[in-house]
């Protein structure tokens, strides 16, 4: 039988440094837009706009050249990127409960330095996908939910603002790195360049340094957990903790020893789902917020690929009109990552209702793109679009955390993930199906669009239905309260 206990969260103090080690770590690698720029560098590579390690583009595409190797090739260094960021969420939550959040970070950081440096000693293709896609990947895995969990524990009512500012940290490396990646580059060369940009990424060990828990973690079973699931022997497996607290909560709700009717192997399953918290998948409106996350995080990907060719070829804009916009829209998200949860926490708007007005402004600036092509209204609708994006960022793991408990948040951040992977590889690959068959940037931007709508048409009544019940019981609770006033002020009287 589990011992809650009761934590006072600071909301602040030591909490906002834990915010500015988290920016620190975030300069260094952002894990949110890597994939996202990734796609986007290899269609325009001189638009490279983001932090240090999604300047894939700027570092990589003039050294795969020189190996004659192709755009394909480009792609699947980053598909695989993808692949092993997102299905770390297989082994997040167990990791961070078991080795706490500071030291999955400070791993994650350690696993980019060493991918980039690898990198550097590349000389055919398959050492990128070794150094960039499952080094890199693998870290950028590991520092994004580690991050968050870290700075979850220290905030309440500001914890939307806290993981703002800490995002904002990456769109000063956005600026910043570029510069510094061209300017390496053109006096220093590839190997050194990469190798800075390594040790570079070794500056999030100063900020791993700072994520101290709230308070002094409990002790987890997930190493025993782990350990278990190796071992087929049932006279461990009954010696274990575990089984004897399964015994003792039996025979509180039965009276009697129960039946050992169980065999090693559904023990294990047992405890494995334990520990990947997979009991999570059994709740409905867990699984349509991370799968309607997914399709939001797949439709956002495939944008940000098609948009540049979309204002160069559809639009008719030259290289000057698409660099303008496409700086429109990262700057109106940068601005927005610190200024909205200051309104959305001010206004206690709940995460996933600013998500989903965030996917809705996303579906109008997408439907107003493919219907209009006029200057001054893609302007407008890269503005809103970045705005509408930055809800959608800031929210995402916000609204997994309004959802679980604490002990499930860890395990509940990886299914997230998890989900994202798999729709990636699968909607994603049929969005860009959907590009090549049609041949059309506003037949893609309309699929795009229908994506968006079925997310909200999927969302909007179960959110407004879980709304009305939250009023009906909170005014059936205050009515009975009168009543009970009411009587004992008879009785008194």
């Amino acid at each position: 039988m589990e011992v809650q206990t009761t934590r006072v969260v600071p909301d602040g103090g030591f909490g906002w440094v834990v915010v500015a080690a988290v920016a620190l770590i975030n300069v260094s690698g952002q894990p949110e837009s890597l994939l996202e720029q990734n796609l986007m560098l290899y269609i325009h590579p001189q638009m490279t706009n983001q932090s240090i390690l999604s300047v894939f583009g700027q570092l990589f595409v003039g050294q795969l050249r020189l190996m004659n190797e192709d755009t394909f090739t480009a792609a699947l260094i980053t598909n695989l990127n993808s692949m092993a960021l997102n299905f770390s969420g297989l082994f997040i939550g167990p990791a961070i409960k078991s080795f706490k959040p500071r030291n999955v970070a400070a791993c994650g950081c350690v696993l980019v330095s060493v991918g980039l440096a690898l990198c550097a000693f590349a000389t055919e293709s398959w050492h990128f996908i070794v150094g960039y896609s499952f080094f890199v990947g693998l870290g950028l895995g590991l520092i994004s939910p580690s991050t968050f969990m870290a700075i979850n524990s220290y905030f309440s009512s500001k914890r939307g603002r806290a993981v703002g500012v800490s995002l904002a940290g990456a769109g000063l490396g956005h600026v910043l790195i570029p510069h510094l990646v061209r300017y390496l580059l053109e006096n220093h060369g590839f190997r050194y360049a990469v190798l800075a940009m390594s040790a570079l990424s070794l500056t999030g060990l100063i900020g791993a340094m700072f994520l101290k828990p709230l308070n002094p973690p409990q002790k987890h079973n997930n190493r025993k957990h782990i350990r278990l699931l190796a071992e087929g022997d049932q006279e461990k497996a009954q010696s274990s903790p575990l089984q004897a607290v399964s015994v003792a909560s039996s025979q509180i709700k039965s009276g009697e020893l129960p039946q050992k009717t169980e065999t090693p192997f559904s023990r294990m399953g047992q405890r494995f789902v334990q520990a990947m918290d997979l009991e999570l998948l059994k709740d409905v409106v867990f699984c349509s917020i991370i799968v309607g996350m997914a399709l939001v995080y797949t439709a956002t990907i495939n944008f940000t690929m098609i948009f540049p060719g979309f204002l160069g070829q559809t639009a008719g804009l030259d290289s000057q009109l698409v660099a303008f916009c496409m700086s429109a829209m990262a700057g109106a998200d940068i601005v927005c990552r610190l200024l909205l949860p200051i309104i959305t926490d001010h206004l206690r708007i709940p995460y996933r209702v600013v998500f989903l007005l965030g996917t809705a402004g996303l579906l109008i600036a997408r439907c107003v793109l493919a219907g209009n092509q006029q200057l001054p209204i893609i302007i407008t609708m890269a503005i809103l679009t970045g705005m509408m994006k930055s809800a959608t960022v800031l929210n995402n793991n916000l609204t997994v955390s309004a959802h679980c408990r604490a002990e499930k948040l860890a395990g509940g951040l990886g299914l997230s993930m998890l989900s994202k992977g798999v729709i990636v590889i699968s909607v994603g690959q049929l969005l860009g199906w959907v590009r090549d068959f049609a041949d059309s940037y506003t037949i893609c931007l309309y699929v795009q669009g229908a994506i968006l709508l079925l997310v909200v048409v999927t969302w909007t009544p179960e959110i407004f239905f879980r709304h009305r019940r939250q009023r009906r019981n909170t005014t059936k609770s205050i009515e009975t309260t009168v009543d009970a006033a009411e009587e004992v002020t008879k009785l008194k009287s």
